[in-house]
């Protein structure tokens, strides 16, 4: 039985139905989108927790059983009375998203802020999950333990994957967020970012040099996603290879669309596909995700 951790922020999920005044509400984030669709990629000997903190009211109790619903571990999602959870709000115009946050009094900006905690959810783990969301939301104390202790689950043999999921509205400012991005790449085995953000934020000229740069701070292995376009990745021992992904016909939300690549990357790769083959079931399960609304299509697996 292997066990996966992914670390984050579960918030609730405001989104338009179609229906003019009438809205839905969800659960989701970036890290948790990869979890579920982790948990619903992966037979039942795989194990899939989240790591989180969540408060004591009505809503964040909701979130929790909605995660024990879906078989996602919920015992390292630690519970603080004077918290709760954040919330988002997704606007649609063409299938592009954008969102609008209420987050400062989220549980999840302390989930790091028991280093004990931290080390216990990771013992026993095969792999972990996270995000430069996750980064973002710390404050530096907590960022730094959250490191320290991915250092030392990696060090230890533990596999740590890393989506940079650049967010610069959520740092101080674009300096520091590559400072901290660059120092999660240096815990992390395999980096999966995305090009068009690399591009902005990093002044990237293509995805080899972003693949090249995550290589430099430290990760063996990169990923870089490119919307449509092809997908580049550089291995341990220095290979570089781009594969070509599938169109996609009909965009009706972009949202989770590189999370949902995530996790059908790594469920193929954790039951033994090649390169290859997992980067194109990461590419089609990302296809049937951004062909509905929201960011958990319940049947977005089962029909990729």
């Amino acid at each position: 039985m292997g066990r996966i951790v992914s670390i984050g922020e579960c918030m609730g999920e405001l989104s338009e139905t179609g229906s003019p005044g009438m809205l839905s509400m969800g659960f989701a984030g970036d890290t948790l989108n990869t979890a579920y669709y982790l948990r619903h990629s992966l037979g039942e000997d795989w194990q899939v927790d989240y790591v989180s903190a969540a408060g004591t009211d009505g809503l964040s109790d909701r979130m929790v059983d909605f995660l024990k619903s879906e078989g996602i571990g919920t015992d390292h999602v630690r519970r603080l009375a004077d918290k709760t959870i954040g919330l988002y709000y997704i606007t649609l115009k063409d299938g592009e998203r954008s969102f609008t946050y209420w987050r400062n009094d989220s549980a999840a900006r302390r989930l790091a802020s028991d280093p004990a905690a931290l080390n216990r959810a990771l013992e026993g783990a095969d792999l972990a999950y996270w995000s430069g969301i996750t980064l973002a939301i710390l404050s530096n104390q907590d960022r730094l333990a959250l490191i320290e202790a991915l250092g030392h689950f990696a060090g230890k043999g533990g596999t740590v994957v890393f989506d940079p999921n650049l967010r610069p509205r959520l740092w101080d400012n674009p300096e520091t967020m590559r400072g901290w991005v660059h120092r999660a790449a240096a815990v992390s085995d395999l980096c999966l970012p995305s090009f068009e953000d690399e591009a902005t934020w990093f002044g990237d000229a293509d995805a080899a040099a972003t693949a090249r740069r995550y290589q430099a701070e430290g990760a063996r292995r990169v990923i870089v996603k490119n919307g449509a376009d092809d997908v580049t990745f550089a291995g341990g021992s220095g290979e570089l290879f781009r594969f070509s992904v599938p169109s996609v016909e009909h965009v009706v939300d972009t949202t989770a669309a590189g999370d949902s690549f995530n996790a059908g990357y790594l469920a193929a790769e954790l039951n033994g596909a090649s390169i290859e083959n997992a980067v194109a079931a990461g590419a089609r399960l990302a296809g049937r995700v951004i062909g509905a609304r929201g960011a958990l299509v319940p049947d977005a697996v089962t029909q990729a």
